[in-house]
Parts: structure tokens; sequence; C-alpha cells
């Protein structure tokens, strides 16, 4: 599955044709994520305790990851998933700009030179080892 949490998606199919939102939860056992404002269901809550009340609660229920679409960051399109080797691992590409959509790899695909810098860096720290006291030799 290639929608992961916090992604943005649209839905392209169903009630909610065109809504967008973020990826709150995913299932890829199931195959379905959970969207942000996307299919809302109605839960009766019976009131358990002396000091609660019953009462309806709406919350979002899942929908089938084939009804979904990631949205690109940088260009803003729904768009398909590519997969690029950068470093050791693959990262997913916008097929249609070629961003980066993982954003732990979003700033890694090129090295900036290193910034100068007027401060000296900071000297190692090493441990010192306690010194053992030498025992003269008994002869």
């Amino acid at each position: 599955m290639e929608i992961k949490t916090n992604d943005t998606v649209i839905v392209i199919t169903g009630k909610y044709k065109g809504a967008k939102g973020k990826v709150l939860k995913t299932s890829p056992k199931n195959h379905t994520v959970i969207v942000e404002g996307v299919n809302f269901v109605y839960k009766h809550k019976k009131a358990r305790k002396a000091n609660e009340t019953a009462r309806i609660v709406r919350e979002e229920a899942p929908i089938d990851v084939s009804n979904v679409m990631l949205v690109c960051d940088k260009c803003g399109k729904p768009t398909r998933i590519a997969h690029q080797l950068a470093g050791k691992k693959y990262v997913r590409i916008c097929k249609k700009c070629g961003a980066v959509l993982d954003k732990a790899y979003a700033g890694k695909g090129k090295k900036a030179a290193p910034a100068e810098t007027t401060e000296e860096a900071p000297k190692k720290r090493t441990r010192k080892r306690s010194q053992k006291a030498e025992a003269p030799a008994q002869e």
C-alpha cells in the first residue's frame, strides 16, 4: 500500500468524490485508510456510568485505498506514485513533477555546501580513565 499516514489525498469516487483530506490512519491488512473529513458515520453511545449521558457520535469510517489518490505537495495535483532509489532506500516520487513525496527524504536530494561559521568547532570530549596507581614491585 503506497498511501501513508499524514499524506494528503483526494477522493476519486463515491459519495465524497473531490474531497481532500489528511490520512489519519492506514490499515494495510484490510486495504483501507481513514481520511479526515470523509465518510462520516454515526454511532450511538450508551451511558455507562451514572454521571454520563447517552449521545450520538459522528466519526470517520475507513474508505478503500483504491478510492483515494495521493496529492503532491509541490504541484498540488493528484498523482500516481513512482519509486526511485535514493541512497539505500526507495522513495516515493510524483509522476507529474518529479518531487519527492516522502517528507523524511524531501530535503536530502542535493547536498548543500557547508556553511562557513566564524565560531570554531568545539573540542572533542574524551573520557578520562582513572589511572591506577602503580604499586612498586616487591622482590
